[in-house]
């Protein structure tokens, strides 16, 4: 197993292995260096990156790693169902740990800003609504696309946010 770029740790131990690895680990996946590496990356990010970005992050890390490995890692990743594909507008897919939870996002559609948030008033709604269509909800993604008026204050997330 190739471990030259896994992170290692001041005396010389590989630190515990990301929540996202241990995903791979789980799924059955090959953990190779440079996919415990972008794995790692994955798990530290707090906002939605594409993969040039986690690219960005990974190769300031190893030097080594190259760009079609991030590609092919993070489509791995989806197909595992490790990561969700995301369209948040700008021409850019970004990815999304499926092991945060389930949540929604409002995009800025000025700044590229996504806030995710909960809310258990739209979760009723939407059962209410699937009910009314002789439905079982047994999943669903909200994405809203919005501007902040100029003379609106900043609002304060319900969640984490990121871009």
């Amino acid at each position: 197993m190739d471990t030259s770029a896994a992170p290692t740790s001041p005396n010389g131990q590989r630190p515990d292995p990301s929540r996202i690895e241990r995903l791979c680990i789980e799924r059955g996946l090959k953990m190779t260096g440079q996919r415990r590496l972008i794995a790692r990356v994955l798990s530290e990010a707090e906002d939605h990156p594409d993969v040039e970005e986690l690219y960005r992050r990974a190769s300031a890390l190893d030097s080594r790693i190259s760009v079609a490995t991030v590609y092919r890692t993070v489509r791995l990743l989806e197909e595992k169902g490790i990561v969700e594909r995301r369209d948040f507008g700008g021409g850019r897919a970004r990815f999304d740990p499926t092991d945060r939870g389930h949540h929604h996002h409002l995009i800025d559609v000025d700044t590229g800003k996504v806030i995710e948030f909960e809310d258990a008033e739209f979760e009723r709604l939407a059962r209410a609504i699937a009910e009314r269509l002789g439905f079982s909800l047994i999943g669903q993604r909200l994405e809203l696309f919005g501007r902040r008026p100029e003379d609106a204050p900043a609002a304060r997330p319900g969640r984490k946010s990121g871009r």
